[in-house]
């Protein structure tokens, strides 16, 4: 029987596990192992999980305590290989920030990847307690050096119920099959958080596989819920230190300058919006991003 292992990265997510275990306990499929990651580990937390795990049983779970805050990239890739020394057939990459209600969705998405030689399944992600879709597919914009959702902000529609491939998708609800990993390797930790799912995607695109998007198969998404959302002095630093990296190690010379020039241009623009602090963040970010050291 096909087993799956379903990595998640804790960081300050006490509020939001209820939902998360609850929508687990509720799945038809339950040949799978749950890996905790836990970037913040507390005796609260130990507590609360152990509460949850009553009110909504899992048949096996493994909680991983780091000493440090070691970022997504890595708490995944902690996770992944737990998964693989376990004989995990695919690996469920999950936030944990999420919301998900139909009992079917694992054994869709499996059943799915199965039987049409799929490596890399998505559902449609939507605002939580909305029906405005967060993602319905990506891309990623070469000479802009950014990735981008289809369907973002937009009402769902006939348009968005199509299954389809596309070249991107964040990890936000991604499963992938043991291939993938075998084929591209790990995540890679330079980034901490954001762009790491972004660069992932990019070596696996460049492998041959592509992202499979099942219209049906739905999942709610309390958005930036644990870094304090899209313009905290955190993110700015994050995500412009990251795009860098991310142009920097996956193009080549030409298309590397055009979107470079495309990313200092818009920051730019940024910088004379933002405030004092914002301004000092984004340049250090931007600093950053070129002083990192190309990595896996």
């Amino acid at each position: 029987m096909v087993k799956i292992g379903l990595v998640t990265v804790l960081y300050k997510s006490d509020d939001v596990l209820e939902d998360f275990f609850k929508s687990l306990s509720l799945q038809s499929f339950k040949n799978h192992h749950l890996y905790l990651i836990d970037n913040s580990p507390s005796v609260e937390t130990d507590d609360l999980i152990e509460i949850l795990l009553i009110k909504y049983p899992l048949t096996r779970y493994t909680h991983v305590k780091n000493a440090s805050n070691n970022g997504v990239a890595k708490g995944n890739n902690q996770g992944i290989k737990l998964a693989f020394n376990d004989n995990s057939d695919f690996i469920l990459l999950l936030n944990n920030d999420i919301d998900f209600h139909q009992p079917f969705l694992l054994d869709e998405m499996i059943n799915y990847a199965i039987a049409n030689s799929e490596n890399l399944v998505i559902p449609k992600i939507f605002y939580f307690g909305t029906r405005k879709i967060w993602l319905a597919g990506g891309e990623i914009h070469r000479y802009k050096g950014y990735a981008s959702h289809v369907g973002y902000n937009k009402d769902d529609s006939d348009e968005f119920n199509v299954i389809k491939h596309f070249d991107y998708a964040p990890t936000c609800f991604m499963l992938i099959s043991r291939k993938v990993f075998e084929v591209v390797g790990l995540m890679d930790e330079n980034y901490f958080v954001y762009y790491d799912d972004t660069d992932y995607l990019a070596r696996a695109i460049h492998k041959g596989f592509k992202v499979c998007y099942l219209p049906k198969l739905e999942v709610f998404h309390k958005v930036s819920f644990s870094t304090g959302g899209g313009e905290s002095l955190f993110s700015i630093y994050y995500l412009n230190r990251n795009r860098v990296y991310f142009v920097r190690k996956n193009y080549p010379f030409l298309v590397r300058q055009i979107a470079l020039s495309h990313t200092i241009i818009t920051r730019l623009i940024k910088y004379l919006i933002y405030k004092k602090d914002e301004k000092k963040t984004l340049l250090k970010g931007i600093k950053d991003g070129f002083s990192i050291k190309i990595g896996q």
